[in-house]
């Protein structure tokens, strides 16, 4: 148990019971002989930005944030880290010594660790199809436009949504946006599911023909094994596909060297923590 002088941290959302942060977190402190407090805080929307005033005044080292408070995040801070203003929500927040509260958004560089190191895929010289135009998304775009692919294209079920998006990021890489229903005979080597249909067992109204032998998938969200989105794109013939929880380690690690200044090993963490949600 932490001691009463540990520096005290949480992850808060709406809901929050299943989330795996504190474990995570903890794990690390203890790899990294760290000594923190960590907790899970269900906050209402409504509630949001008096608690996280009240959290840093009480002597708070940082937060995480998930879901439905990113974007409220981002609005509340003093400061924008060039990431999170891109992306346009924040899932990290700390407060610094002259008092300013910073606000990053470390969702992009946890997929891109996750999909190049842990799992060798290369984005540079690919066609990437980006599933979605939420948040979950828009943090993604610009990480993957730094890679160099050899286009992004936003997918969404309705077109307008994927062309606002793509149009905020235009200058930064070649992004273009489509339908779901409009992207024909396209085929493409990376294709990312952005949008929350595995959480309900479903899969994006998404033609098969966009995937072909050499085709990655990757779902952002994760459960006790495939997701929806994963058995889609296997039976479809894919080469391989990765749900999200190598990224939800790997963005924890990001956020954990941000407060504590040392970046902490994640591959024994993801791998009892694939055995630990199995098992449920």
């Amino acid at each position: 148990m932490a001691s009463q002088s540990a520096d005290r941290y949480a992850v808060v959302g709406h809901p929050i019971s299943h989330s795996r942060s504190p474990w995570i977190h903890h794990e690390f402190a203890k790899a990294t002989g760290q000594t923190i407090e960590y907790g899970r805080v269900d906050v209402a929307v409504a509630d949001f930005s008096r608690f996280v005033g009240d959290f840093f005044r009480e002597g708070g080292r940082g937060l995480n944030v998930t879901l439905p408070h990113k974007e409220a995040a981002a609005a509340f801070v003093d400061t924008l880290t060039p990431r999170a203003a891109a992306a346009g929500a924040a899932n990290t927040l700390w407060q610094q010594s002259d008092g300013v509260l910073v606000g990053d958004n470390t969702d992009g560089v946890g997929l891109l660790t996750d999909l190049m190191k842990n799992h060798g895929v290369s984005l540079a010289n690919r066609h990437i199809l980006l599933i979605g135009a939420g948040g979950a998304a828009r943090g993604c775009i610009a990480p993957l436009l730094d890679q160099q692919p050899i286009s992004l294209t936003i997918a969404n079920r309705t077109a307008d949504r994927a062309h606002s998006l793509a149009a905020l990021f235009a200058g930064k890489g070649p992004v273009r946006a489509r339908s779901l229903s409009d992207l024909g005979g396209t085929v493409f080597d990376i294709v990312i599911n952005a949008t929350s249909a595995s959480l309900s067992g479903e899969t994006p109204a998404l033609a098969p023909q966009v995937i072909h032998r050499d085709t990655v998938g990757y779902d952002l969200a994760y459960g006790k094994g495939d997701t929806a989105f994963t058995i889609f794109c296997k039976v479809h013939g894919a080469k391989a596909a990765y749900t999200g929880l190598g990224m939800l380690v790997e963005q924890a690690a990001e956020a954990f060297y941000l407060w504590r200044g040392v970046k902490p090993p994640t591959e024994a963490v993801l791998r009892e923590l694939q055995a630990m949600i199995r098992a449920i």
